[in-house]
């Protein structure tokens, strides 16, 4: 399928434009831009709170999004993409308020340690940190402890993989859905999809090597499957999941190769591709109307989850 009119005029815009590559910036200006790029959202919820829990290295601070209403709610555990080493809680904003919104649940968004200031595992450690705290503390902030879920984009979706292999490792919280959108699964830079949307569509194969060379430069650290969660040993008794992808995408192959894995290892495993699309079309569902679908299946996977 063609490339989506509004993500090549994108793309076509950022070309003229020029500027550094990100690759070639120093990693403060790089998360700059970053917040820079990410589009604005007033969608209102019934409260956002700003506060932080306990980590393994500091406290960690996340961002609580409450519905409108009575509750207890639904939880989903939200970590941002930006490839271990850019986004934060405001790139973050707009997919929180909006799934707070359409599913009726409490998003406790996580701003994890950043590589590479903090290698691997801190990114993980943290997510499942700040999970544990929200099983334990559910009722102060007006959630359900029992259905609870993690989800992400890109980073943030390998992280969500990796926290749910981690939740049933470690016999830690109960998760009721995995939410991988566009996920890092595998340190592999061979797929079709990498050679095939190696540049030009935003998300580049440097890039990824850029990102990959942050959080985790060795390949012990690579091999972990806390790092590349396609590399569990098992991917058996993991929570039901949803993996979005995108064509014109590195990362395509490798999320759908984990999504096909998992339901070979008797997970319940959603994986839709969606065509003409680039990486990181999710956070422009406001602006995008192509992308709108994939928020709302989203949303829709989650109430179903949720028991809605």
């Amino acid at each position: 399928m063609p490339l989506n009119p509004q993500f090549k005029a994108l793309l076509d815009q950022m070309a003229a434009a020029g500027g550094t590559p990100l690759i070639e910036m120093p990693v403060a200006e790089a998360r700059a831009m970053y917040r820079a790029m990410q589009p604005q959202s007033d969608i209102a919820v019934g409260s956002v709170q700003d506060r932080k829990v306990p980590g393994p290295g500091s406290d960690i601070p996340v961002r609580i999004y409450t519905p409108q209403g009575r509750g207890p709610f639904p939880m989903l555990m939200n970590f941002h993409g930006g490839g271990w080493v850019i986004g934060d809680l405001d790139t973050a904003d707009y997919q929180c308020r909006e799934l707070c919104r359409s599913v009726g649940c409490v998003v406790v968004s996580v701003d994890y340690r950043l590589a590479p200031e903090h290698k691997f595992p801190a990114a993980a450690d943290d997510c499942y940190a700040a999970t544990q705290w929200a099983a334990a503390n559910a009722k102060q902030i007006n959630g359900d402890a029992s259905r609870l879920a993690v989800g992400g984009d890109s980073a943030g979706g390998n992280l969500a993989a990796v926290v749910s292999q981690m939740a049933r490792d470690k016999n830690g919280p109960k998760l009721v859905f995995q939410l991988l959108v566009y996920p890092v699964t595998n340190a592999d830079f061979s797929t079709v999809s990498y050679r095939d949307n190696a540049d030009g569509y935003l998300l580049t194969k440097t890039s990824m090597e850029w990102f990959w060379n942050h959080y985790a430069p060795g390949a012990k650290d690579r091999a972990n499957p806390y790092a590349s969660p396609a590399r569990a040993a098992s991917l058996k008794s993991l929570p039901p999941a949803l993996t979005l992808t995108a064509e014109f995408d590195p990362l395509r192959d490798e999320g759908e190769a984990y999504a096909a894995a998992l339901k070979k290892a008797g997970v319940a495993s959603e994986c839709v591709r969606y065509d003409g699309l680039i990486h990181g079309f999710f956070a422009m569902a406001n602006v995008v109307p192509a992308a709108k679908p994939g928020m709302e299946k989203a949303a829709a996977a989650l109430r179903r989850a949720f028991g809605g």
